[in-house]
């Protein structure tokens, strides 16, 4: 089983960083990373079995939504190798916000959970893309 883990700290209060990624339709932050995100169904943005397509290749399914906690949790179904179905026999992913109390910002920690043909493989695709993606948020809120 292989895990990713990234974290950063964003200059912004928790309730306004959370409302931007609960949504999981809108990744209008990603600037520089997500270049497009399809909404697919019926299912809001905001409700568990939500469906994107991001970047015309990742497919992905919200599972949990958790305001009372900022957080959630989703699943890449298919994307390209290394994540394609063909290679991972799970992966799930969660987003978890917390409040920095003395800058009156947030800590936000992406982390995902997967079992793969190679794990290490995964790592290494998925970690930068994570990274880049906290500073784009980061960026989104300087």
């Amino acid at each position: 089983m292989g895990v990713c883990y990234n974290s950063t700290v964003v200059n912004a209060p928790i309730d306004v960083v959370w409302h931007q990624l609960r949504d999981f339709h809108d990744m209008s932050w990603g600037v520089g990373v997500i270049t497009s995100c399809e909404a697919v169904g019926e299912v809001p943005g905001h409700q568990a079995g939500a469906k994107r397509i991001l970047n015309g290749s990742f497919h992905e399914t919200l599972h949990r939504m958790e305001d009372n906690k900022c957080a959630l949790s989703y699943s890449i179904d298919d994307g390209p190798e290394p994540v394609s179905s063909d290679s991972l026999t799970s992966y799930r992913a969660s987003i978890q916000c917390r409040p920095v109390t003395d800058i009156n910002g947030t800590f936000v920690q992406w982390e995902s959970v997967f079992e793969a043909k190679d794990d290490e493989l995964v790592l290494a695709f998925c970690t930068p893309i994570y990274a880049a993606l906290l500073e784009a948020l980061k960026s989104h809120f300087a």
